[in-house]
C-alpha cells in the first residue's frame, strides 16, 4: 500500500476512529484502525465490536492495499504534524511496519494483519429513511442528558427512537429517562420511517453520532433493524448494535392532569438555580421553589454550609406551592430550552412536574420532585 493524504483530512478521519477505539483492550487488533487504500480514496475503519465507524477520505493512491496500525498512536502523530502537510503512508506488506512520512518527519508503526480485523456483519435493515442533520441533532441532543448511567438498568442506557402517535399524527420520537427525569422529543416523521421498529441507541453511539450532525445541509441515511442501526453520509458510515432490552412504557409517567402553570424566562431561571445551588450540599443538591402569585422564590438551606435565596418575577396565578428538586436536574432541563420562556406544569409537591418550551409540545420534560 502506498498513499498520500492531506493532514487535515487524515486528522479528521483518525479523530473519529480513535474515539470509537477503547483505550484499554484485551484484544490487540481492536486497538488498531484498518486502513484500506483503493482508487482515489482511503477508508479508515475502527470498531469496539459494538460500534463500527468507516471514514472515506480523498487521497492519492499509488498502490492499493490495506493494513492495520494502532489508532491512538497514529492519531497523536497526525495531530502533532504541521498544518497543510502531505502525509505519505507506505506498507510493503512484508516488514510488519507502516512508514509514515511528512516533510522531514518520519515514523514507523507496527502493523497487524488486516485478516484479523473484525468487520461488523452487515444485517438486513427493515427500515430505511433519510433525515436532515439538524432534525436528528435536535432529537438526540435534547434527549441525551436524561440517559441513565446505572449499569443494572441497561435498557435505560440509551435513547429510545421509534415512530409514535403525536398530536399531529405519526412522529419520529426520541425518549430518554433515568427514573428521575425524562425527555420526550418529537419531529416530523421522515418518509419511509412509518415501519420503524423501536430501538434503544446506546449512549456511546449517541456521542459518536453527534460528530456526523454538525453540517446543517447534510442528509443522513438511517437504516434500522431489530439488532442494528446505521447512520451514513457519503463520507462516513456509523453502524452500531442497539441495546437488547425493552424500554419501559414511558407514557405512564408523563403527567396529564397538572394544572398549576408557571411561565418563566428560561435563561434567568437557569442562572438563578445555578447561583443558589452553589451552597447546596453535594449529596442532595436540593433547591426549593416557593410559588405565589407572579412570584417565585428559589432557596437552598444547607445546615453545614449556608443558605441562599433568590426571587424571580414570573407568570403564575394559582395557589401557593412549595416544591423541591435536585438542582442539577432542573439546570439540565432548563438548558434544553431554545425559546425564551419555559413553562412548568405542577400538580402538588409530591407529583412529577412537566416542563415544555413555551407552547411547543414537540419537546416535553418530566422531573421528579424531592423532599426539602
Amino acid at each position: 500500500m502506498k498513499a498520500s493524504i492531506e493532514r487535515s483530512a487524515l486528522l479528521k478521519a483518525m479523530s473519529r476512529a480513535q474515539s470509537v477505539v477503547e483505550r484499554r483492550n484485551t484484544i490487540p487488533i481492536l486497538a488498531n484502525v484498518l486502513i484500506e487504500a483503493e482508487g482515489d480514496t482511503v477508508n479508515f475503519r475502527a470498531t469496539d465490536l459494538d460500534i463500527e465507524v468507516i471514514d472515506k477520505s480523498p487521497a492519492m493512491v499509488e498502490q492499493a492495499g490495506a493494513t492495520t496500525v494502532p489508532a491512538h498512536m497514529l492519531h497523536e502523530i497526525v495531530r502533532k504534524l504541521p498544518d497543510g502537510a502531505m502525509v505519505e503512508l507506505v506498507d510493503d506488506g512484508t516488514s510488519g511496519r507502516m512508514e509514515i512520512t511528512a516533510g522531514r518527519s518520519h515514523f514507523s508503526l507496527a502493523t497487524l494483519p488486516r485478516e484479523d480485523f473484525p468487520v461488523m456483519a452487515s444485517s438486513e435493515y427493515d427500515c430505511n429513511f433519510a433525515a436532515k442533520a439538524p432534525v436528528l441533532r435536535r432529537l438526540f441532543d435534547k434527549a441525551k442528558f436524561a440517559i441513565s448511567t446505572e449499569e443494572t438498568r441497561y435498557y435505560l442506557n440509551g435513547v429510545y427512537m421509534h415512530a409514535a402517535q403525536g398530536t399531529d399524527g405519526l412522529m419520529l420520537r426520541c425518549v430518554a429517562t433515568d427514573g428521575h427525569r425524562l425527555a420526550r422529543i418529537d419531529a416530523v416523521l421522515p418518509v419511509g420511517a412509518e415501519e420503524l421498529p423501536g430501538v434503544i441507541v446506546p449512549r456511546k453511539t449517541v456521542t459518536e453520532l453527534r460528530k456526523l450532525l454538525d453540517d446543517d445541509e447534510a442528509s443522513i441515511a438511517v437504516s434500522v433493524s431489530e439488532t442494528k442501526i446505521r447512520f451514513a453520509t457519503p463520507e462516513i458510515t456509523l453502524t452500531s448494535k442497539v441495546i437488547d432490552g425493552t424500554f419501559p412504557d414511558y407514557t405512564r409517567v408523563i403527567p396529564t392532569g397538572n394544572t398549576k402553570r408557571l411561565e418563566v424566562d428560561a435563561a434567568e431561571f437557569a442562572h438563578a438555580v445555578d447561583r443558589v445551588s452553589t451552597v447546596s450540599s453535594e449529596r442532595s443538591r436540593a433547591v426549593k421553589l416557593s410559588l405565589d402569585e407572579d412570584r417565585l422564590v428559589l432557596s437552598v438551606n444547607a445546615p453545614d454550609s449556608g443558605a441562599a435565596e433568590e426571587e424571580l418575577a414570573v407568570a403564575y396565578g394559582d395557589e401557593h406551592l412549595e416544591i423541591g428538586f435536585n438542582a442539577k436536574y432542573l439546570l439540565e432541563i432548563a438548558n434544553q430550552v431554545d425559546r425564551e420562556n419555559a413553562v412548568f406544569m405542577f400538580n402538588s409537591s409530591g407529583d412529577p412536574t412537566l416542563m415544555r418550551e413555551g407552547n411547543d409540545d414537540s419537546a416535553i420534560y418530566v422531573v421528579m420532585p424531592m423532599r426539602v
